[in-house]
């Protein structure tokens, strides 16, 4: 509950410290105490309004129920807690005859503060506008005015006078607008369960609206079994799906199921729908449908189809070993029959083998990768389906490019040579916005290749193309996947704003959804992207990271007194089963360690990524803070330590580690080698200018560097190496890092000027080009926009930038526009 309140006072920009006046349990809104302080509520966003359901008594409804409650409540906090308690497990409005209840229709109780609205607001007004306002209360957003009129038989807008002049609703533009959502509540819970049924089917039976619409007011209608309803929901479903609207296409497909007369077409919709409610990324809902499916499927491929569905949900959950446990079940007893079922469940495999990071996951990965390759090739191009059930509420992935992607990103998660295509394509700037899932795989897929084999620009591009992750109807699920990586990938990227705003968004969506996992792992980024900006968590520090266990124990859990992090979830997730999150947590446990200056305890935590042989925790993000592991030891004296576990990090990559691992290599290299050629390996880690895509790495790297040089009595080239530092530095906001490259600038001997006259020698140093460059950025124009006129990469940008500085005796871009006026 506090942590609903603290997220409902952000949102407001007000302390919401006592509950009581804000959401009163069943006290009347027009009979409140005079004394109870007012305050104003909402809206707030969805994430703010799941964290008030959490909040209830029972943690609130669930699955598509509690979707259906943030849509309706419109934001209102008042609403959100009334539609909260009134939604009961209890199902279908034939709950108040006391009939036999079809599964799955969430039913609304009507509360005694929706009864009071009605009494207080309703009651009164005329019988004619009272019905009026149901039939408003029943109709879809897409009903405009006319079709709401035609079912009432009238075309008298005079009927909506009493209504309007009470402030209930609003009549214009051909729409009708509640004043408060609790209005349009208690219009229509307030009524007789025969009037809202007559109301839904009066709305069905006006001529001209959508097909959608009409589908599911004669659903909303309907409590016995209709075919013709359920295949016209079918219909909508398909509609709504391609408007990207993956709720509504779920919840149409469940409705279908509902009103289906055979099991087998019931089992096809629930598949449909499964499948619908995992894109959307919400694994409540995907778990009751999976339940009510098994009881009745008796086709092998819609297993398949489903099981892939329910693994996903468990997977985010965080429970991978189930997971893929499930998996490899459906798969050795059921082996998909169809290219596009079997890519599915082999895509699926390699997203939670990479996850959990458990070696006989990847261990299993060759076989299922195998069979979608031969079914594939099997089927050839134009895959066709031999059955009503092959790959039913599946898109069609399994295109060859998708399929040598799958295959090549296998091959760098297991750690071996890859047999496919070891380069992802470029991105094709026509398909940027396109909407299509199988788009949407083939994008996404590709961007975890790129990702994994650290073609950090082509993988932040790639996920841009697959289109923006968290809009509000499209398909979340398969993006959600991606979001760690793609925020982890901007961050490496200095893109910090892009990342700070995908982490917040990100979020939301896992309070709205209940994704615990990926609520952790972006608030380990989070934590990350604090520690380099110089804005630790002082917590940080006090984390004592568990050990991993191998053994089938129970899953070690960190100990909830001493874990940094505010998310609810820390106690409750495995992290030896979910260790993609726990490298994360580790990294930024250690960053943020380093960053306070704290070195013994960040080497802790980044040694923590190891074990005790020195093998990474995980495929990717462990071998990637080796440089940063490397800076602790080397400031704690643990070198030789370090040193072991570089070498077993060194070996893993292979003959061919990708060029961001030998930079990271090298630099850890230099640092903890005691026998090795430190200058050479600093040199190594500097030679490429395509360092310059990990503009942070790059300027710690110069910064030890510089170090290193002025203890060797060598303070002109650690200046210049440190003046490359520091812009990086102040560029990008990493005040910490800043402040230690200053010092050591001080420490060389120079200090940063200001408003300086440079001798005209040294202007004449610089060539045409470097003078535009450096003209344009006095200017205040970014790299990238420098680029873009003078038609460079903004790596060459600043690369001739960082060659300006050490000519012109200046530390730092923001003193470019001094030296150049004075000039």
């Amino acid at each position: 509950m506090d942590r609903a309140l603290d997220a409902l006072g952000a949102a407001l920009g007000t302390d919401v410290g006592l509950p009581v006046p804000v959401v009163p349990r069943d006290v009347p809104a027009a009979g409140s105490p005079g004394d109870l302080p007012a305050t104003p509520l909402g809206p707030v966003s969805p994430g703010v309004a799941a964290l008030l359901l959490d909040a209830q008594p029972g943690g609130g409804p669930s699955g598509h129920a509690r979707l259906d409650v943030i849509r309706r409540a419109e934001g209102d906090p008042l609403t959100l807690v009334e539609l909260g308690r009134a939604c009961s497990p209890v199902t279908g409005d034939a709950a108040l005859l006391g009939e036999a209840l079809p599964e799955g229709e969430p039913f609304f109780r009507s509360t005694l503060r929706i009864r009071h609205a009605y009494r207080e607001h309703l009651g009164a007004l005329p019988e004619a506008t009272r019905r009026a306002l149901l039939y408003a209360a029943a109709s879809w957003p897409d009903d405009e005015l006319g079709t709401v009129m035609a079912a009432l038989g009238t075309d008298d807008l005079a009927v909506w006078d009493p209504a309007e002049e009470a402030g209930l609703i609003a009549v214009a533009d051909g729409r009708l607008a509640f004043g408060h959502p609790l209005n349009r509540a208690a219009a229509f819970h307030g009524r007789s369960v025969g009037a809202r049924q007559r109301a839904h089917r009066d709305l069905a039976a006006v001529s001209g609206q959508s097909q959608a619409s009409r589908a599911r007011h004669l659903a909303e209608a309907s409590i016995g079994p209709d075919e013709t309803v359920a295949e016209a929901l079918d219909a909508a479903a398909v509609r709504h799906r391609l408007a990207g609207d993956l709720f509504a296409a779920a919840r149409a497909l469940e409705q279908a199921a509902r009103l289906s007369v055979l099991d087998t077409d019931r089992a096809g919709r629930l598949a449909g729908a499964l499948t619908a409610a995992s894109c959307l990324g919400n694994p409540e809902w995907v778990r009751d449908l999976y339940e009510r499916f098994s009881g009745i499927n008796r086709d092998p491929e819609r297993r398949c189809v489903a099981a892939c569905a329910m693994a996903g949900a468990l997977s985010l959950l965080s429970y991978q070993r189930e997971a893929f446990g499930l998996l490899l079940d459906t798969f050795r007893k059921s082996p998909p029959r169809t290219a596009t079922t079997s890519f599915a469940l082999a895509a699926l495999a390699a997203s939670i083998a990479r996850q959990s990071g458990l070696p006989d996951h990847l261990q299993s990965l060759p076989p299922l990768l195998a069979h979608a390759d031969r079914t594939a090739r099997e089927a050839g191009p134009g895959e066709a389906r031999t059955g009503p059930a092959d790959g039913e509420g599946l898109p069609e992935l399994a295109a060859p490019g998708v399929l040598e992607a799958l295959g090549a990103l296998t091959a760098v998660l297991a750690g071996a040579p890859s047999r496919t295509r070891t380069e992802p394509p470029r991105p094709d700037r026509d398909a940027a916005g396109h909407s299509s899932t199988r788009e949407v795989a083939r994008l996404l897929t590709d961007a975890s290749l790129a990702y994994h084999t650290d073609r950090s620009e082509l993988s932040a591009e790639l996920h841009r193309q697959a289109g923006n992750p968290l809009g509000a109807r499209g398909s979340r699920g398969p993006r959600v996947w991606g979001l760690p990586a793609q925020v982890d990938t901007l961050i490496a990227l200095g893109r910090w704003t892009e990342a700070e705003s995908l982490v917040t968004d990100g979020r939301s969506v896992a309070a709205v959804h209940r994704l615990p996992r990926l609520d952790m792992d972006l608030e380990a980024l989070a934590v990350t992207l604090r520690a380099l900006r110089g804005d630790p968590d002082p917590a940080a520090m006090t984390y004592d990271p568990p050990a991993i266990t191998h053994s089938p124990q129970p899953p070690l859990r960190p100990s909830a007194s001493r874990v940094p992090f505010t998310g609810p979830h820390w106690r409750s997730v495995s992290l030896d089963e979910n260790r993609a999150t726990r490298a994360r947590m580790l990294r930024a446990c250690g960053l943020s360690a380093l960053s306070l200056g704290d070195c013994d305890s960040a080497y802790r935590h980044l040694r923590a990524l190891y074990g005790g042989d020195g093998a990474p925790l995980d495929a990717f993000v462990a071998p990637r803070a080796i440089a940063e592991l490397a800076e602790a030891a080397w400031r704690t004296g643990n070198q030789t330590d370090a040193a072991r576990t570089l070498a077993e990090v060194r070996e893993g990559q292979g003959d061919r580690p990708t060029l961001r691992m030998t930079l990271l290599i090298h630099h850890a290299a230099a640092l903890v080698d005691e026998g090795g050629d430190p200058e050479g390996h600093f040199r190594l880690a500097l030679v490429s200018a395509a360092g310059e895509t990990w503009p942070l790495e790059r300027a710690r790297t110069r910064l030890h560097y510089a170090v290193w040089l002025r203890r060797r009595r060598r303070p002109l080239e650690a200046r210049a190496q440190l003046t490359a530092a520091l812009e990086v530095a102040l560029r990008f906001g990493a005040l910490g890092l800043a402040e230690t490259a200053r010092g050591e600038l001080r420490a060389a001997g120079a200090a940063e000027a200001s408003g300086a006259v440079v001798p005209a020698h040294r202007l004449d140093e610089l060539t045409a080009q470097q003078r535009q460059i450096a003209g344009l950025a006095a200017d205040g124009l970014t790299n990238r926009e420098i680029g873009e006129r003078l038609f460079l990469s903004p790596r060459t940008v600043g690369s001739h930038l960082y060659q300006v500085y050490p000519k012109l005796g200046i530390s730092s871009r923001h003193q470019l526009r001094d030296v150049l006026r004075n000039a």
